[in-house]
């Protein structure tokens, strides 16, 4: 798909999975349905009436110079379903976004990703459980993916890069602008850290009662599970962990006192099944099968010596990896690649596997 006809479709934002089928099926690409685009076909692919003019009248007034413009001012890309860099896990869920914006590093999606959810209203027990889990699963080489909402969203972008890991925020909204707006720091702070920030909507789509649930579908697709960090019943979390286990992925949940009921959600799905208790970094660590030292989740945070330290440790997973190939995404030299890993292989935090492999430890 060209540039162009991707821009397009992605700013008319009407197309889910299923309608980006049907029209490759009925015109053999989304470049040859383009000119076909009327009302009888929007109707055709099921748009409610009153989204039919919305889409006819952001077709008409689509300008593709000003589109790239307003993207590369702030820094933006666009992907499509049918691009290589698509990440492979989203791809296979039942109605994958078509498009995908994003500012950051998007190959942060092929490394082990955890969603980690819960309540906008974090009590004192969320902050405390968030705080023990999240480091020791950053440690352990795991990327967060969470949707920068208050509260455990919050905390968990917040906990991650302070234990120096990359975390992924999926927004509800497009990428012009940024809900809450209290959150516009730390959005710039994980980018700044080598994160990534994520939205399937157009720049200028608004937040909106559909956008959230949606972009649940996103946080749990990305994720080789979901952490249930503190939800009650009813909780807009455990929407994503149903999704998580609706793609037959793993969901796991932590568990309050009896009495509370913010933690409700978390204990009916502990006792139907649908998640597994955890009390520890470790639980989760055994079925994602990262490899780890028995030390790895108690021991206390590496604080990276200079810049060159903290960039190879945004690379270093748990998942084996050659020094040419940290090289590559971290930008250093050779020689500083090389040196830096000897560093912190002595000071404990890396290790070198045999055959030129390291890992995160």
């Amino acid at each position: 798909m060209n540039s162009t006809t991707m821009l397009h479709w992605s700013w008319l934002n009407v197309l889910t999975k299923k309608r980006y089928d049907a029209l490759c099926e009925a015109y053999g690409s989304l470049e040859a349905a383009l000119p076909h685009v009327n009302k009888q076909l929007l109707r055709g692919l099921g748009c409610r009436e009153e989204t039919v003019p919305r889409v006819l009248n952001r077709l008409q007034s689509f300008d593709v110079h000003t589109c790239t413009t307003q993207l590369q001012k702030r820094g933006l890309c666009v992907i499509s379903i049918e691009d290589p860099d698509y990440p492979d896990l989203l791809r296979h869920i039942g109605d994958p976004p078509v498009f995908l914006s994003y500012k950051g590093d998007l190959g942060l999606l092929q490394q082990p990703c955890i969603a980690a959810v819960g309540t906008r209203k974090m009590s004192s027990y969320g902050k405390r459980v968030t705080e023990l889990l999240i480091p020791a699963l950053v440690r352990a080489g795991l990327v967060t993916v969470s949707g920068l909402a208050y509260g455990i969203d919050t905390q968990v972008a917040r906990e991650t890069l302070a234990a120096y890991g990359r975390t992924v925020a999926v927004l509800g909204h497009g990428l012009g602008s940024l809900y809450p707006k209290s959150n516009t720091s730390l959005a710039e702070e994980i980018i700044e850290k080598g994160g990534l920030l994520l939205s399937e909507f157009p720049l200028d789509a608004p937040p909106d009662t559909y956008t959230f649930p949606a972009r649940n579908r996103i946080i749990a697709g990305l994720s080789k599970g979901t952490l249930v960090l503190e939800a009650g019943e009813g909780s807009g979390a455990l929407i994503t962990a149903d999704l998580a286990l609706e793609y037959g992925r793993d969901v796991f949940a932590v568990p309050g006192q009896i009495f509370q009921t913010h933690v409700a959600g978390c204990h009916s799905y502990i006792a139907q099944g649908r998640a597994k208790l955890v009390a520890k970094a470790s639980d989760i660590l055994e079925d994602f099968g990262v490899t780890t030292t028995a030390d790895t989740v108690k021991k206390p945070l590496y604080v990276p010596q200079n810049d060159t330290e903290a960039v190879l440790l945004h690379v270093l997973t748990a998942m084996p990896q050659s020094a040419g190939d940290l090289q590559e995404r971290s930008g250093l030299s050779a020689a500083q690649t090389n040196a830096t890993l000897t560093i912190l292989e002595l000071a404990g935090v890396a290790k070198n596997t045999g055959n030129g492999l390291w890992v995160r430890i």
